[in-house]
């Protein structure tokens, strides 16, 4: 007999390759979305608002920036902090992306390009989340071709630097403390970074509205008029698009958990849905199709799991490659599309009910498949790396 107290996605017992400390650590992690997220999640999902009360517990789970070694961070391994995005995906895929955003590109650029003095002076914050984070790459005309086309522009004026230009989809950058903004050299054509503290005159950052997906992220459109930000604040150690790309890489690998949390989060919701629910006079569960479709579900989540931790371990290694974090965005984000529409078809009409919580997977699975590397851009950086050939125009 299968015991039905216990739902898990974790058909193959990645968890237990953590140490004690770090399972315990996922645990914590786990309670506070089942027993501080779940109950109200629906409710700001459905307002499109972001649960800021909740930041202060979050901060006492310290997981900002789990795997940069010192600042005040925990130091962990790659392993830990994919795995704690995978479960905050579980529990909600806007509160992973939150968090990816502030402790992943926003301190992760801090970490890879700021000198030994910004570190001290922002990373410990942040870390207590005392300072929120924003990462301001994305251009209202310029998404997957940023690295040529960045319009946003800096120029030196004595002692600081002026930047213009637009961000788009810029998450948390309404309300975070610290805005990273790439900017292109006017003079000399490179890709710098800046710390951009919020109120800064001429910065404006306004909410995008009526999104069908992470609607609880706080998606930014921000406007740089004559922004004045001071040379303390440019990133040292920032010198050209290489160091963007640094960091996106970085965090790369942590959009491929999400991924799989956003199916395991769905593939659990219909599992016990199933168990619950009666036609025909007996469970679902008991239905052939019903358990094919709980089956693919699984197939899915355990493949891009057992592909992720892989990625994680070399990651740890420092020998992990684009084309490697690029096969698991593209092939993860891939099968979450499947996996939470296989959720959906299980419950039937029931499924499009926000009260079972599918289909906020469902749509919030959309932004996930293509924020930070659409496929068709992380499939060519593969096939580049397959073939010896780049097919990117």
């Amino acid at each position: 007999m299968i015991d039905h107290s216990t739902v898990t996605s974790d058909f193959y017992d990645l968890e237990a390759l953590l140490d004690d400390d770090d399972r315990a650590l996922l645990h914590r992690v786990r309670t506070f979305m089942d027993e501080q997220v779940e109950p109200i999640i629906n409710e700001y999902w459905t307002r499109a608002e972001f649960p800021s009360q909740l930041i202060p517990a979050m901060a006492e789970l310290g997981i900002a920036g789990t795997s940069i070694q010192g600042y005040g961070c925990r130091g962990s391994s790659p392993l830990l902090d994919g795995m704690i995005a995978m479960e905050l995906s579980k529990g909600d895929p806007s509160i992973s992306t939150f968090m990816g955003v502030h402790g992943g590109l926003a301190m992760g650029s801090i970490y890879l390009c700021g000198s030994e003095e910004q570190k001290e002076r922002w990373l410990p914050a942040m870390a207590r989340m005392e300072l929120i984070g924003a990462f301001g790459l994305t251009e209202p005309e310029h998404g997957s071709d940023v690295a040529r086309g960045l319009q946003t522009t800096c120029r030196r004026d004595g002692d600081e630097w002026v930047l213009d230009g637009e961000k788009k989809w810029i998450g948390n950058a309404t309300f975070a403390d610290l805005i990273i903004i790439w900017a292109r050299d006017v003079e000399t054509e490179r890709v710098l970074g800046f710390v951009v503290e919020q109120g800064t005159p001429g910065f404006t950052a306004v909410n995008l509205e009526d999104k069908i997906a992470l609607r609880v992220v706080q998606n930014a459109h921000i406007t740089l008029e004559g922004v004045r930000v001071p040379e303390e604040n440019r990133l040292q150690e920032a010198h050209s698009f290489r160091e963007t790309a640094d960091v996106l890489r970085m965090t790369r690998a942590g959009v491929a958990w999400s991924a799989v949390g956003c199916s395991r989060g769905a593939y659990e919701h219909a599992l016990r849905y199933a168990l619950g629910r009666e036609q025909f006079g007996q469970p679902i569960v008991e239905f052939q199709l019903v358990q094919d479709l709980l089956v693919r579900m699984l197939g899915n989540i355990t493949a891009s799991a057992a592909m992720c931790t892989r990625l994680s371990q070399l990651q740890g290694a420092g020998t992990m490659t684009d084309e490697q974090a690029s096969l698991a965005k593209a092939f993860c984000t891939m099968r979450m599309r499947e996996t939470v529409g296989w959720a959906r078809e299980l419950m039937g009409g029931n499924g499009i009910l926000l009260e079972n919580h599918v289909g906020r997977y469902v749509a919030d699975a959309e932004a996930i498949y293509s924020y930070e590397g659409t496929r068709e851009v992380n499939t060519l950086i593969v096939g580049r790396g397959v073939t010896g050939a780049s097919a990117i125009v």
